[in-house]
């Protein structure tokens, strides 16, 4: 009787933590850290002639620049349905689970649904294209849901709000902007406010904040309509500012859509921008309340596809600066530019397993390349063909599939 006893223990012990482990994994924009690589290894080094296995397809998910969230029982997608962002749930196998109104969609220009769920504990947060900021359970109700940017005066920029919310421990964070608070950190559980940082009277932005740690602190940066910001996740206290604008003065270019996300690694910060604005690269001090100017490059300027950092390089595309619309590679050491190359037009950028995912923005081309720091070597590509509009949502890679979004329509590829 005892053995068994101590084996039924064992086993609700074991259980238990494993649905604890599921239900603590955190799921977000561009996978793990927000870095665009992700862990998947035994991934095929080359695609058939028509590219790889095309294993289904959901249409009908409403229109969308949104990616994919892939967890590890379904796959949520955000989409404009009339006037509405609505969240769908699907199987693994492309199955509608259930379907939910978020909040009221972006009607003004570009309407697809913007924000790519963030999933953590077994809920889904979102902002909608007009600011509702919403906790969804994994059965599709809404647990709590508040439109922030009327709760702190903002207004939307001119492309809507396209945000995927932060979450910090037991918090989801914002960033309304404006004349009462830079960022807002609410409860998970409930939408209360746990910390309002400074406000700056900046607008808002498209980044997507990055939570880096560093020196004992958990930072979040992010880039405001002036400044580059960092802020202590424990209390919303700003830990130092960048003046953005005036590093950019000599391009005289200041139009003020930031929309990628920052790149970390040893104390090292990457911003950068489309619209010719300068990349810049920061090092944080031993303490992490100021950072220094380790180098600038005015010739890369990624708009919306976001930047892969591998090894010693970085790769992205240039929007404005010259050459236009090129894929591009950066030494993360010294900032020189390695390559440019034109691949069809400029678009986002993933990788995994030791390989680069291409997704050009024009034609909906997709190319698995080699990261070779002396030219675009690319292996293999196919051409997406379902959906319309703007390819501008970035592929997603989880346990061996590859997801591609183009408007309506979201597409699932065998890569492993």
């Amino acid at each position: 009787m005892r053995s068994l006893i101590s084996r039924f223990v064992l086993l609700l012990f074991f259980s238990t933590a494993s649905l604890s482990l599921v239900y603590s994994q955190l799921y977000e924009w561009r996978g793990p850290g927000r870095t665009g690589i992700y862990n998947e290894t035994g991934l095929l080094k080359k695609w058939p002639a028509e590219g790889p296995k095309l294993l289904w397809e959901a249409t009908k998910t409403g229109d969308g620049y949104s990616s994919a969230t892939v967890t590890d029982d379904a796959v949520y997608v955000t989409g404009r349905k009339d006037s509405s962002d609505v969240l769908t749930a699907l199987t693994l196998d492309g199955k509608v689970k259930w379907e939910t109104v978020y909040g009221k969609a972006w009607m003004v220009n570009h309407t697809g649904s913007r924000c790519t769920p963030t999933f953590y504990n077994g809920n889904l947060f979102l902002i909608s294209g007009s600011g509702d900021i919403v906790c969804v359970g994994s059965n599709g109700k809404i647990k709590w849901s508040k439109n922030h940017y009327k709760l702190y005066d903002s207004k939307p920029l001119m492309f809507g709000i396209s945000e995927s919310p932060l979450v910090v421990d037991n918090m989801v964070i914002a960033s309304p902007g404006g004349k009462k608070a830079s960022l807002v950190a609410f409860n998970i559980n409930d939408g209360n406010v746990i910390w309002e940082s400074e406000a700056l009277n900046e607008e808002p932005q498209y980044v997507n904040p990055k939570l880096i740690e560093y020196a004992g602190k958990k930072i979040i940066i992010t880039v405001m309509g002036t400044d580059i910001l960092a802020v202590n996740a424990k209390d919303g206290k700003i830990m130092w500012k960048v003046d953005y604008v005036s590093a950019n003065a000599a391009t005289g270019r200041v139009m003020k859509n930031h929309a990628i996300t920052p790149i970390y690694r040893d104390g090292c910060i990457l911003i950068a921008n489309g619209y010719n604005w300068v990349a810049m690269k920061l090092k944080l001090s031993a303490d992490g309340n100021s950072v220094e100017k380790i180098w600038e490059n005015r010739n890369f300027d990624p708009q919306l596809g976001g930047v892969v950092l591998l090894g010693n390089n970085i790769f992205g595309t240039n929007h404005m600066s010259k050459p236009v619309g090129t894929w591009v590679c950066v030494d993360w050491t010294t900032g020189k530019t390695l390559w440019t190359s034109k691949w069809f037009s400029q678009g986002s950028i993933i990788s995994a397993d030791g390989m680069l995912y291409l997704f050009e923005e024009k034609t909906g081309h997709v190319a698995l390349v080699t990261p070779d720091p002396s030219k675009l070597d690319i292996v293999s590509e196919f051409k997406v063909t379902k959906g319309e509009g703007p390819f501008w949502a970035h592929p997603v890679i989880n346990n061996g599939r590859l997801y591609i979004r183009h408007g309506e329509v979201l597409m699932v590829y065998q890569i492993k």
